[in-house]
């Protein structure tokens, strides 16, 4: 294996690092119900997408 001959700075590791952070999914509101859901995904709530109803929702008796 590879051994640094010389420590690299902090300020050299945390530039490599700039990218490396979590970001929050885009969301939308459903046409339907009007949840939030995330873009190109079904309605969790309502179980449509686009305007049409994608998967059938059962519902618990």
């Amino acid at each position: 294996m590879a051994h640094p001959k010389h420590k690299h700075s902090k300020t050299r590791r945390d530039k490599r690092r700039t990218h490396d952070k979590a970001i929050a999914p885009t969301l939308a509101k459903c046409s339907n119900c009007g949840s939030a859901t995330k873009y190109h995904h079904v309605c969790p709530e309502c179980g449509f997408y686009r305007g049409k109803l994608a998967i059938e929702k059962v519902v618990a008796a």
